[in-house]
């Protein structure tokens, strides 16, 4: 997997305004407003700025948080997880391995058996149905 690298100008050129503020800004997206957090759909979820494949719906769990909330990703080396010490809080941010996308915060209370919660941003995602 090539890393993808493009320029500001051409991240903005490429996504909505939504998309940039939360994939290249690290913003987050209003809770239950996403196209994903009500989603029952089978297929896999890619990342809106390069297509990478990181999550499957068969790992997509109701967390009541407003968000998509999967289990773990598709593969442990589709994303990448970093400290995020933003806004005062500490938490893990969860990245795009491929492009460095903000996709959205793992969190310890998810259920087996990970006991992990991806909540991930629909705005950061494209459900490719199968």
């Amino acid at each position: 997997m090539n890393k993808i690298e493009k320029t500001d100008a051409e991240w903005r050129d490429e996504l909505t305004p939504e998309q940039y503020r939360v994939c290249r800004c690290s913003d987050t997206e209003q809770a239950f407003s996403g196209a994903y957090w009500d989603c029952h759909d089978a297929g896999v979820y890619r990342c809106v700025c390069c297509g990478a494949a990181l999550f499957d719906s068969t790992t997509k769990f109701d967390s009541n948080s407003g968000w998509p909330s999967f289990v773990h990703p598709i593969t442990p080396e589709s994303v990448i997880a970093r400290a995020d010490t933003s806004h005062d809080m500490q938490r893990v941010e969860v990245l795009c391995k491929q492009c460095g996308a903000h996709l959205g915060h793992i969190f310890p209370d998810g259920p087996p058996p990970t006991g992990l919660r991806f909540c991930i941003n629909s705005t950061a995602l494209a459900l490719d149905r199968s």
